[in-house]
Parts: C-alpha cells; sequence; structure tokens
C-alpha cells in the first residue's frame, strides 16, 4: 500500500488511497492495537470490485498525528476524522468497513453523520450505544472488559504495554488468535509503529475516553452488514445482537470458527462476504 498524509479535523492522518478519484470510496478502519495494515489483503479485491479504498492508521497510530490530551480521542471526534476523510477524498458519501475500536468508531460515524455513510460492514465490533448496559448485565463480558479498567490508571499501563518488546501486546494478538494468524513480518511492522514516540499512549487515550463518550443510539438506516467470529476472547456473541437492533436495514453473518481476528484468519471468506456487501451499490457514494 502506497501511503501520504491528508490532513482532517486538525491532524494529519497517514492513509493509504488507491483506485480512481471517480470511483465509490470505501473507507477500513482497524482497531487496536493494530495499524492500516491490518487490511493489507483487502485492497486488491476491493479495488476489482470497482471500488476506490482509503486505509488510514487512525488518529493515535502508526504515522498519524498523536495529539496529547484523553479528549483528543472521543468517539466524536474519532468519527469527525473520518467524516472529514472523506471530505478530503471528494466522497459526499461512502462506504465504512471497521474492525474493534474501528467498528466503534464506524457505528458512531453512521449515528452521528448517517448523510455520509452509505453502506456499513462492522467486524466483531459493539455498538457503541449497548456495550455498557449488555457488559453490567452480563458478568462474563464485564469480566472479559476488565482490562479496559486496568487501562485507566496513569503510567501502569504504558509500562506493562511497552515491557520487553511490547511482548504483551505481541500477546494479546497471537494467544486470542489461531495459531500463525500474525506473521513475523506483521508483528515487526506493529512492534515499529508501537516504538512512535507517545505511541503507547495515544492507543491506550481511546479506551480513557470511553466514559466521555457521548453514544448515539438512533436507528441506522444505511444497510449494515455486521460480521461476527464466534470464538472471540474480550466480545460475547450476544453484542452482536444487541448492534443489530440498531439497524433498520442490518444482516448478521457469524463465522463460528473464527476469533475476533476474523479477517485475518479468514481473508478469503471475509473477503468474499465484504465484496458480496459491497457489490450491491453500483454507483452510489461516488466523488464528487
Amino acid at each position: 500500500m502506497d501511503f501520504t498524509h491528508i490532513a482532517v479535523n486538525g491532524i494529519r492522518l497517514h492513509v493509504a488511497t488507491a483506485g480512481p478519484a471517480h470511483a465509490p470510496l470505501v473507507v477500513l478502519l482497524h482497531g487496536f492495537p493494530e495499524t492500516a495494515l491490518a487490511w493489507r489483503r483487502y485492497v486488491d479485491p476491493l479495488l476489482a470490485l470497482g471500488w476506490r479504498v482509503a486505509v488510514p492508521d487512525q488518529r493515535g497510530y502508526g504515522a498519524s498525528d498523536k495529539p496529547g490530551g484523553v479528549r483528543d480521542y472521543v468517539l466524536d471526534v474519532l468519527a469527525d476524522d473520518v467524516c472529514a476523510l472523506g471530505a478530503a477524498l471528494g466522497a459526499e458519501q461512502f462506504a465504512v468497513v471497521g474492525h474493534d475500536w474501528g467498528g466503534m468508531v464506524a457505528w458512531h460515524l453512521a449515528a452521528r453523520h448517517p448523510e455520509v455513510v452509505e453502506r456499513l460492514a462492522i467486524l466483531n465490533a459493539p455498538h457503541p450505544a449497548s456495550f455498557l448496559g449488555y457488559a453490567l448485565t452480563h458478568p462474563f463480558q464485564l469480566a472479559r472488559s476488565a482490562y479496559v479498567g486496568l487501562f485507566q490508571l496513569p503510567l501502569v499501563p504504558e509500562a506493562l504495554l511497552s515491557v520487553n518488546g511490547f511482548s504483551l501486546l505481541a500477546a494479546s494478538l497471537t494467544r486470542t488468535s489461531k495459531p500463525g494468524t500474525f506473521d513475523d513480518e506483521l508483528l515487526a511492522a506493529y512492534r515499529q509503529a508501537w516504538q512512535a514516540p507517545r505511541a503507547i499512549a495515544s492507543m491506550l487515550n481511546w479506551y480513557r475516553a470511553m466514559a466521555l463518550a457521548r453514544p448515539v443510539s438512533t436507528l441506522i438506516e444505511a444497510p449494515t452488514l455486521i460480521l461476527w467470529g464466534g470464538q472471540d476472547a474480550a466480545l460475547e456473541a450476544g453484542l452482536a445482537d444487541e448492534a443489530l437492533a440498531y439497524c433498520a436495514r442490518g444482516k448478521l453473518e457469524r463465522l463460528p470458527d473464527a476469533t475476533h481476528w476474523l479477517h485475518h484468519e479468514q481473508p478469503v471468506r471475509v473477503g468474499a462476504l465484504l465484496c458480496d456487501f459491497l457489490a450491491q451499490p453500483a454507483t452510489a457514494g461516488a466523488a464528487g
């Protein structure tokens, strides 16, 4: 992927773009603790389908800017980044695909700026308006989310995640996925990204800003596809059903043998599902 920096919402995002400017735009959003490289296998299939593709390192990640304040990472700001990215690329409407935190941003964007989201695809990411209530009424989910409380502490999680060459961060990928899912090359690229000044603190600030979020519970009108790996170690499958209830035109596709990292483990299957979903519009979302 070829990257450039694009000014959006008061910062610069490091973004890979590909495809003709007149084609409909799809934006792919990674989650924690990845970068745009999470989507490296999906660019060519989407280009072949006729889409223009934009894959950013989200704010605080990779080579994108890393503002220092917790309030710089609230959901409103993160969603506005993506809205501004679409505008910078000349698209009045665009499709959004998001995994994990990228999915949370995509949910919030579709609720906050429904006029810009033409289609929405979510991979193992709860709807922001349902997550807290679900966790509080499902003890096992609350236990699975205990790390979020740890991440609220100052300095301690930065130290823990950075020790021994970011071994805990790497383990958060390799120990919760199928064997061999993350190869040495990708892990090395992630470690390089994690080494950047303020990178770990910025990534953690996404979690620290959760208490400041104002989730929007408006029904999402854009056609929506939810893909859910059934062996997710952090998120219960019931969160997918909760999220589907916020979709006026939603479809839930479960992948029982996949973990949280379904887009890495089953790129052919996930790619086919995404391409089938995104192939339905012919020209909607084309750049103006």
